[in-house]
């Protein structure tokens, strides 16, 4: 599809040990976008993200707030050329 996007996101704050990764990849997926998702050691979570422009961006404004618990501090995103499966998934920790 032409208009299909893939984003690398970079996602700072408290967002581990708050269900983070969980909820992203439940969010993606109720917006039936591909790709993965996982905790970085320094504290961060890292996703890369592909689908239609529009639901892409409703995910990085969802990942902007994230879960309840969660206190994100900021959301970095770039274009990524990153190979993407279909679905959602959570990879180990980097």
């Amino acid at each position: 599809m032409s208009d299909e996007i893939t984003l690398h996101l970079a996602i700072t704050g408290l967002v581990q040990g708050v269900n983070y990764r969980w909820s992203l990849q439940a969010e993606a997926a109720r917006l039936a976008l591909d790709g993965w998702v996982r905790n970085r050691r320094d504290g961060s979570v890292e996703a890369v993200v592909r689908g239609p422009e529009g639901g892409v961006q409703k995910l990085v404004e969802w990942a902007r707030r994230g879960p309840p618990a969660a206190r994100v501090e900021g959301v970095e995103t770039a274009f990524s050329d990153d190979p993407v499966d279909p679905g959602f998934r959570q990879l180990p920790t980097v």
